[in-house]
């Protein structure tokens, strides 16, 4: 168990204006950070001031990019109750993300207690309004003063807490996704299913060549043959054709959501028939023909459920669901949705009540 040190800040911060938060844009009075060292294990747990952070100009993440991180929500329930939403899940897989990088792993009980520590420190900044919450970033990186690649042996876990509105301005309103033809985001053998800052960096491109001809985001190809539906963005894909949901199933190049897998238990739990397995472009873009493609949304945790309204590959655009939202992604989201912010049961025991 941590032994978590508190160093106020001498001043607090005003809250934003809960009806103008954005997303990522504001930040809270306080930050957890840990040190790591080669040799001694993980020290100095302290919740302290929100500021800048100090580097050696030689810090291994900033010429090899060791780092990783999380992103969760803290929720305000109805009754004032501040809850957390599977952060187990998050802890898993943050641990295995520092596997992969070859970065020291902060073991799944200490994650969970410095995120619910930090946001019991912060309770107050846990916004009320409808649709809002405490967005929570994780994140860790090398600190090791050295140029040569090696695994670096000393690191820094920082958690950071901003007061978020909805990530898309659309809010669960049906977006325009573009089928990226050129660039690759992941390959078996890769990092695809880790959240780390180069998978986002090497998507930046094809987003902002997609936003340039109309569209909210990108739907990523398989990086082998190209014709393999992946991930909508940063978001996982899902797709109902002729009733079924069809998803990429998890071989080491999608991310595994933890709102994906919420989806996915909720949908068998309701019966609807639910398959993880390679969709090609064409099926969907047959179905979309056909007119069987019965919806299309991302789901993660930043937007919960993000419908699609409309599909672009190779100059053919395909509207899903007359642009609507349709009832599936609807109910997906009700159902998320209340079991997040306390407004319905929560019969599978996701949610973690903050002290």
């Amino acid at each position: 168990m941590l032994d978590i040190k508190i160093i106020p800040a001498a001043t607090r911060k005003p809250k934003p204006d809960e009806s103008k938060l954005g997303f990522g844009k504001h930040f809270t009075d306080h930050m957890l950070t840990i040190d790591f060292t080669e040799g001694i294990g993980w020290h100095d747990a302290q919740i302290v001031p929100y500021g800048p952070l100090v580097l050696d100009p030689a810090s291994l993440v900033l010429h090899y990019a060791q780092e990783i991180f999380e992103g969760l929500k803290a929720y305000r329930t109805p009754e004032g109750k501040v809850q957390l939403f599977r952060p187990e899940m998050n802890a898993r897989r943050f641990r295995r993300s520092a596997e992969r990088l070859c970065m020291a792993e902060l073991p799944e009980e200490d994650f969970v207690q410095a995120v619910d520590t930090l946001v019991s420190y912060e309770k107050d900044w846990v916004p009320h309004a409808e649709g809002t919450s405490l967005y929570i970033r994780p994140f860790m990186f090398a600190t090791e003063a050295a140029v040569g690649v090696h695994p670096a042996r000393n690191y820094k876990f920082v958690i950071i807490l901003s007061p978020v509105g909805n990530y898309y301005p659309q809010g669960v309103n049906p977006v325009k996704i573009y089928v990226e033809e050129n660039y690759v985001r992941a390959t078996k053998g890769g990092m695809g299913f880790t959240k780390t800052g180069g998978n986002y960096a090497a998507s930046i491109k094809a987003q902002a060549e997609a936003a340039e001809k109309g569209y909210v985001q990108v739907l990523w190809l398989d990086g082998v043959e190209r014709k393999y539906v992946e991930e909508i963005g940063t978001s996982n894909a899902v797709f109902m054709i002729n009733g079924k949901i069809v998803t990429a199933p998890l071989d080491g190049t999608i991310l595994p959501g933890i709102t994906r897998d919420s989806c996915l238990h909720l949908l068998r739990d309701w019966g609807i028939p639910v398959e993880e397995r390679k969709l090609s472009i064409d099926e969907v873009m047959d179905a979309a023909r056909k007119g069987t493609l019965d919806e299309a949304f991302a789901t993660g945790t930043a937007a919960v459920i993000s419908p699609v309204g409309e599909l672009c590959y190779k100059g053919e655009k395909v509207t899903v669901s007359d642009f609507k939202t349709g009832p599936v992604a609807r109910r997906l989201y009700d159902a998320l949705a209340g079991i997040q912010w306390g407004t319905a049961p929560d019969p599978f025991g996701w949610t973690v009540e903050v002290k």
